[in-house]
């Protein structure tokens, strides 16, 4: 049994310039993503062409809880405006939730909820590092530093091959993508200041 709702969650990138994809950071549908569980992948893989018809894309599946208290948390956006309008969500959710209910891919019952990513996102593909650079952030890894450190929060400075670039109090850490586990953007005067340029 499923029971979904829709989230309408304010644009996220509304007023950041958007640019063209960088080649080394993506290719086609085998965009580099941060890791995911087995049943977020299935779930992604089973939701992204539902998306891909109505003009979307699936940012990020995130499921929380275990058993009865599920909770399955689709992120989606249009590609063109980083936004997810109240329309796009609630079609979005009814079609995912048909299509959960045909594959059956979690055992017992679950909560589906559609939504953006909001202002403050989270950031889960290596492009997104680049695109978001300039911008405050918060990034943990599961692979200390020399000197212990596995969270970071700071000024994104966009990747170097493989790795982000984030500039610190202690100076600029280079943190392997592969590594991350959490990284999110900073909800502050900037990132509010620019998304609303976009609104208006």
């Amino acid at each position: 049994m499923t029971e979904f709702i829709n989230k309408f969650v304010m644009p996220a990138k509304a007023g950041i310039r958007q640019k063209r994809p960088d080649p080394r950071l993506c290719g086609g549908d085998n965009v580099r993503k941060m890791r995911s569980t087995p049943l977020e992948n299935r779930i992604a893989e089973i939701a992204r062409p539902a998306a891909q018809d109505m003009g979307l894309e699936i940012v990020a599946v995130k499921i929380l809880g275990e058993g009865g208290g599920m909770n399955v948390q689709v992120l989606a956006e249009n590609p063109a405006t980083r936004n997810l309008g109240v329309e796009e969500c609630t079609k979005l959710s009814k079609s995912l939730s048909a299509l959960l209910d045909v594959e059956d891919p979690i055992n017992g019952s679950y909560r589906l909820e559609v939504s953006s990513p909001g202002i403050d996102r989270p950031l889960v593909r290596l492009e997104d590092f680049e695109t978001y650079k300039g911008f405050d952030a918060k990034l943990e890894s599961d692979t200390p530093t020399l000197t212990g450190q596995r969270k970071f929060t700071g000024v994104l400075q966009g990747v170097n091959g493989n790795a982000v670039l984030i500039e610190t109090d202690q100076g600029t850490a280079e943190i392997p993508f592969n590594n991350l586990n959490k990284a999110k953007l900073v909800l502050n005067d900037k990132l509010l200041k620019q998304t609303s340029k976009g609104m208006n």
